[in-house]
């Protein structure tokens, strides 16, 4: 009979890291997030400077997604078997990072290129993109068990990711809707020129401050039990997939998660709410900047609570107060009207709409980060349970259904534009607003979002591991420290826990 992974036996000898490298290895996740913020970008480079129609580059935004997602699996096998003198993770990282590097000088100079050209080269340099984006960021959630094991600290991750991460898209949308798109005359090739070279650059520091962060812990004796760690062969991974019940309900509400986010940080829905629907394209980049203070209180309070009741807590929380904010959302969006929102003359309806948006934005996007912190828990999990330390294999499995869900992201987009007649090109701030365009983009930051945290509020009542569920799971894994695994747990795979309620 299979045993309870909150078998308590001691207690918890906590793994603990300093606070500067935590932050400085959060860096790595804004590292690969700027390139994510630049990825929104070339619907616009190819749709207007190569010549692609929008709805076939929407489609092929997904598909690379699935792609993405496809080859995650296999990254993180890469990782787990990645044993150097320069440690698991620091070769990874910056592998990921130049090869991304590589792939956005090639992406971005293909207008350039002969027409027979052109469609190779652009899926190349997108497969190739994925892979060192892949790299990378796979590091971010797998790094983090061993970084640190202590429940109290792991979510200052949370904060640290949160206040860079919403610093780094506000300042970034606020330079590209308000200085680069009024200086270059909109997505040009000076703008790209620009842009491009600028991202990498932020990123490549950051990923260096990454590295600095992680070099003490990206050592074998953090890694699971130590040397006592079950060694996994490739025949096991599909029995701990199988079996971890934590992975398979996270993976999945993460994903959901991850949709939602991904429709509201897309530029060309931005474009739709704030170009189309205020009639105000620079107002996106203004709203962003009205939002720091709130984004940052979100990320905060949530790493709060979770310190408190634990991660699970405040994830299902979050979700839940989505759903209101949504509701909310849509109903205001079907009075919206050029003109109505301003910064200049604050109005109720100004003050209103940016209330509920905060909240919308906040509640859907905030449990992203809370997932990155989790998938250490779950990493945690599975050692108390078999031995095995598999973050790499685990942390990807999340990015496996995360790319898959993400993926609908920009072909929902393109479907749904080109049922209300934008098939060929990309609605700009010069369409003017009609009712199949509002009702788009209610669909887009409503509907969807909302049924998208529907579902992941569904998966979230399966996942078991609150905040007593690993208390006892680290107390376990300082013992088994100590003594190691029993024969007996290594043969049983007593990974079925009890779901927790609310």
């Amino acid at each position: 009979m299979a045993k309870e992974a909150s078998t308590v036996i001691g207690e918890p000898n906590y793994n603990r890291a300093k606070l500067w490298q935590i932050v400085l290895f959060t860096l790595n996740n804004s590292s690969t997030n700027i390139y994510m913020f630049a990825f929104g970008f070339v619907t616009y480079y190819s749709t207007g400077l190569v010549g692609l129609t929008a709805l076939f580059v929407s489609q092929i935004m997904g598909y690379i997604r699935i792609f993405d997602g496809v080859i995650d699996p296999a990254i993180g096998v890469l990782i787990d078997k990645t044993d150097t003198k320069f440690g698991k993770y620091r070769p990874i990282m910056i592998l990921g990072n130049i090869i991304t590097i590589l792939s956005f000088l090639v992406l971005f100079n293909i207008h350039g290129l002969g027409n027979g050209m052109k469609i190779p080269i652009f899926l190349l340099a997108l497969v190739v993109h994925k892979i060192g984006y892949s790299l990378q960021a796979t590091v971010t959630k797998a790094g983090q068990a061993a970084l640190t094991s202590d429940p109290k600290q792991r979510p200052i991750f949370n904060i640290v990711d949160g206040w860079v991460t919403t610093l780094l898209f506000t300042g970034g949308q606020i330079v590209v809707a308000n200085f680069l798109v009024p200086k270059y005359g909109g997505f040009t090739p000076a703008f790209f020129k620009v842009f491009i070279p600028g991202v990498m650059i932020i990123s490549a520091i950051l990923g260096i401050l990454a590295v600095i962060g992680i070099a003490q812990k990206d050592n074998k004796q953090y890694f699971g039990i130590g040397e006592k760690t079950t060694k996994t062969s490739f025949k096991d991974y599909w029995e701990i997939v199988k079996g971890n019940r934590p992975l398979q309900m996270l993976t999945m509400a993460a994903a959901f998660v991850k949709f939602n986010s991904a429709l509201f940080g897309d530029q060309v829905v931005l474009m739709i709410l704030f170009g189309i629907i205020f009639g105000n394209f620079g107002l996106s980049g203004t709203i962003s900047l009205v939002l720091i203070l709130p984004s940052l209180l979100f990320t905060t309070f949530a790493a709060t609570i979770a310190q408190k009741r634990g991660l699970r807590y405040s994830y299902v929380r979050y979700l839940q107060g989505a759903v209101i904010s949504l509701i909310l959302l849509g109903g205001l969006l079907f009075f919206a009207n050029p003109g109505d929102l301003s910064f200049s003359s604050l109005s109720l309806w100004t003050i209103a709409f940016t209330i509920v948006f905060a909240c919308a934005k906040g509640f859907t996007s905030t449990p992203t980060g809370l997932a990155l912190t989790m998938a250490a828990d779950v990493s945690d999990y599975e050692t108390s349970v078999s031995g095995r330390y598999v973050s790499g294999m685990l942390s990807t499995m999340f990015s496996l259904t995360d790319s898959v869900a993400s993926s609908f992201a920009p072909m929902s987009i393109g479907w749904i534009l080109a049922a209300v007649g934008f098939a060929q090109a990309y609605p700009t701030a010069d369409t003017p607003l009609s009712p199949q365009l509002r009702m788009a983009g209610i669909v887009l930051l409503s509907v969807l979002p909302l049924a998208g945290t529907m579902i992941a509020l569904g998966f979230m009542k399966f996942y078991p591991l609150n905040k007593e569920a690993m208390e006892g799971i680290q107390a376990k894994i300082s013992t088994m420290k100590n003594v190691g695994p029993s024969d007996d747990e290594e043969d049983e795979m007593p990974h079925a826990i009890p779901a927790m309620n609310d």
